[in-house]
């Protein structure tokens, strides 16, 4: 997401650290390069005088031209502006009611739909107990997908067979929500291919019988400067209460993020980053803003390990750790669990590895890809009593489980040898940890960091 407008500004900014200080003349170079960025990046032409106004008069300001270190400068400025475009801060979900009302809206395509299911995941990971509601009526396969993700998420779908009548169908989901003990209701309301009359007095006539506490508006980031119309249009009809932007991993250039806000006036609230049903996500606009500027964002990233890594299975990874008992049943499950985070390219992104520019962060996470498909196909190639007990594995075994990788066995006895040295390295580790617990190992203060235990 952002990889154009990203790779932009960062060189924007490392060319600005050629010079001595920020003055009137090299600042306008800048602030041009800037201004081509964002147009480039499909941020609408409203949304980018904006933002270039609000740059011009920080970044041509006393205290920016005598400032020391251009760079920094000229990284504060744009950092605090794109956080400013983005809508300041979080804005979490409304969720007071008794059951919480949310309305799914957005046209046909946007990914209303699949954000309902992926909102459910969402809610029952922080403790609620949400009830998908299947008021898109017209869509043949739509009340069909919304069962299907119900299904695969194990969460309850209301419906009412063969009717029409969405106010019915909403009136008697929160009289059956509250009868069960479900406290979120997410509504899918009907989409259409475009904004008509008939589409907005349904939806109007849902928002003013039952005043649901949120009403969010779905947008497919790759619409571009398009999204800002849709976005105009829904707020001004119904108010909305926030954006879900799908897509947004899709999307290299990122305009509709960076235009939805300031010309909706309502802030995204969460986001779609992949196709899996556990990929939305909270929106935090500095988070944002420091991926853009090429800084990481380790906060998500410790969040999403939080989330993915399993407590005691770790523990039981230590102790066979410990005893050099890791098999290779236990990598391809902390490879299961690695999956979990996403890819290896949104995981790059998390990280703030200066000068890691896209073509590169390209590469490494497709070589990463194809490494991790590689030792899967060739830990399926063992028996299960090789997986559990790798000391088994001798030449003709290697030799067997070659021919069924289709891996070369050089590249195999590679792969084993790599295996091997982990193992030990992690046995090395777990030494050095339990002496140090035991007193029989001391750690000078200023190693402290190099061993985190």
């Amino acid at each position: 997401m952002f990889e154009n407008l990203s790779d932009k500004l960062q060189e924007i900014i490392k060319k600005a650290s050629g010079n001595a200080k920020l003055t009137e003349e090299n600042m306008q170079d800048a602030l041009r390069e800037v201004r081509r960025a964002l147009l480039e990046a499909d941020v609408s032409l409203k949304s980018v005088k904006i933002f270039m106004t609000n740059l011009k008069e920080k970044a041509l300001g006393e205290d920016v031209i005598n400032g020391v270190n251009p760079s920094q400068q000229l990284v504060k400025i744009v950092h605090d502006e794109l956080v400013n475009i983005l809508g300041k801060e979080n804005s979490p979900l409304n969720l007071t009611g008794h059951p919480s009302l949310i309305m799914m809206l957005g046209l046909q395509g946007s990914g209303k739909t699949t954000s309902s299911a992926k909102l459910a995941v969402k809610l029952k990971k922080e403790g609620k107990n949400p009830l998908l509601v299947a008021a898109d009526v017209y869509r043949p396969a739509a009340i069909n997908q919304l069962k299907t993700l119900g299904e695969q998420t194990q969460t309850p779908v209301f419906t009412i067979e063969g009717s029409t009548d969405v106010q019915k169908i909403v009136s008697d989901s929160i009289e059956y929500a509250k009868a069960n003990g479900f406290n979120v209701i997410i509504i899918d309301t009907a989409g259409r291919l475009q904004i008509d009359n008939e589409m907005m007095a349904e939806l109007l006539l849902i928002d003013r019988a039952f005043n649901p506490q949120e009403k969010l508006l779905v947008i497919d980031s790759m619409l571009g400067q398009q999204a800002v119309s849709v976005a105009e249009n829904f707020n001004t009809q119904l108010d909305i209460t926030g954006i879900v932007l799908t897509k947004l991993d899709g999307d290299s250039r990122g305009g509709a993020a960076l235009s939805v806000v300031q010309s909706s006036g309502k802030p995204v609230k969460l986001t779609g980053t992949g196709e899996k049903l556990d990929a939305l996500n909270d929106f935090y606009p500095s988070r944002m803003a420091d991926r853009i500027l090429g800084m990481g964002d380790i906060v998500s990233l410790v969040e999403k390990a939080q989330e993915v890594f399993d407590e005691k299975q770790a523990k039981e990874f230590e102790k066979k750790m410990e005893k050099a008992e890791f098999s290779y049943n236990d990598f391809l499950k902390m490879q299961k669990q690695m999956k979990m985070f996403g890819s290896l390219d949104n995981i790059l992104g998390m990280l703030p590895i200066p000068g890691l520019n896209r073509d590169t962060k390209e590469t490494i996470a497709n070589e990463g890809e194809k490494q991790m498909k590689r030792i899967e196909s060739f830990i399926s190639s063992m028996t299960a009593e090789e997986r559990a007990n790798p000391n088994i594995i001798n030449t003709s075994r290697k030799r067997r489980i070659s021919a069924g990788s289709g891996i070369p066995i050089q590249e195999v006895n590679q792969i084993i040898s790599q295996f091997e040295q982990m193992r030990k390295m992690m046995k090395g580790f777990s030494d050095i940890k339990q002496k140090v617990k035991k007193g029989k190992l001391k750690i000078p203060k200023n190693m402290g960091a190099k061993f985190p235990f």
